[in-house]
């Protein structure tokens, strides 16, 4: 690899460097946008192969309930694995979903240590005492723990439905300080409502930030963008690829979770791809997620004795509008023109599947 030229103080690479004649060499903006089209982008800068299935092992340390302040509670499952150093997790809705490595025996363990790390089935009971606070239970104790358990794991009764699950990537900016320049954090809290609701459903939330470039050189990206750089073509002036992120470990952990059909909540083709090749999983339904800003349903006035019920036309009215994506101009620099700009590049440069509002086609 070797610079062709050095545009806003970035260095730009080609393969063919001593190909691209002086005239080749763009000296504006313009010129330089049509080039970096038609740009062979360096080795780092191509998304990782995906690792073989057999290759990946994963192991769930601990599981633990969650009640959340919305009312409802998950069960958080922490996996270490041979991939990376990372924690990766799983958000898991149901009592009927489990995790086989958990579930696992591990040598020369008490029921205590298989409730600390989560390894119970039903509900935990309160066995302790003010007069006992220590880890070393009496033995009526854990005897009354090992009976309770039995019960529970006799009582427990998995389904074949296949769960919501939404595979998620990690994403400080949109989760934490909520940033215009995703809809991640947006799509999390949809994914976890619409779980809660159903009372079932995984969300596989890999520690993958910025599409795999991690942090540090997303907030470069960030910055590559106030200059007018889309969100694919600064990744790529960065050395990086425009999605670097691979999903064996979600297949292995959907799988750990027992699962072998599933309803994916996703706009990314590439999500069901990699999933499906691996041929243990497969998507039996992709549910789209379109941005709170792109579906609003206006408000109908109907007169006081009119029953809805009984109108089949409004009711499918009220449907189609509820799913018609609105166009209504952004103000310049406004947060829903940096996720308009953000999202139109995803569907256009990246293939997700996403109707484009009128004005962003």
């Amino acid at each position: 690899m070797a610079t062709v030229f050095t545009l806003f103080g970035m260095n730009v690479v080609h393969d063919q460097a001593k190909d691209c004649v002086s005239k080749s060499q763009p000296t504006t903006y313009q010129e330089y946008i049509e080039f970096l089209k038609h740009q062979l982008h360096s080795p780092s800068a191509v998304t990782p192969s995906l690792p073989a299935k057999e290759d990946v092992r994963i192991q769930c340390q601990v599981r633990a309930r969650i009640p959340t302040n919305e009312g409802g509670e998950m069960f958080l499952y922490l996996y270490k694995n041979n991939q990376d150093t990372k924690e990766h997790l799983a958000i898991v809705y149901g009592d009927d979903l489990r995790s086989r490595s958990l579930d696992r025996g591990w040598e020369n363990e008490t029921i205590v240590n298989r409730i600390v790390r989560g390894a119970y089935y039903g509900r935990l009971e309160e066995v302790i005492t003010e007069e006992c606070r220590t880890m070393y239970l009496s033995e009526d104790q854990m005897k009354y723990l090992e009976k309770q358990q039995e019960q529970a794991k006799r009582a427990y009764k998995p389904s074949n439905e296949p769960p919501l699950v939404r595979i998620h990537s990690e994403c400080f900016t949109g989760e934490t300080v909520h940033s215009a320049r995703c809809d991640c954090g947006e799509q999390l809290d949809e994914a976890m409502r619409l779980m809660q609701k159903a009372g079932r459903g995984v969300i596989v939330y890999l520690r993958q930030e910025g599409r795999g470039i991690g942090l540090l050189e997303k907030l470069k990206a960030y910055n590559l963008q106030d200059l007018g750089h889309d969100t694919v073509a600064a990744n790529v002036l960065l050395n990086h690829p425009p999605d670097g992120r691979t999903y064996g470990l979600a297949n292995a952990i959907l799988e750990d979770l027992q699962l072998s059909k599933i309803r994916l909540l996703t706009n990314n083709p590439d999500k069901i791809q990699q999933i499906e090749s691996y041929g243990s999983i497969k998507v039996v339904e992709r549910r789209e997620m379109v941005p709170r800003s792109w579906s609003s349903t206006p408000s109908i006035s109907l007169d006081h004795d009119t029953n809805i019920t009984d109108s089949p036309n409004i009711v499918a009215a009220l449907h189609k509008l509820q799913r018609t994506p609105t166009s209504s101009p952004a103000v310049p620099g406004s947060p829903k023109k940096e996720l308009d700009k953000y999202l139109a590049v995803k569907v256009k440069k990246m293939g997700h599947i996403l109707n484009l509002p009128e004005g962003l086609s």
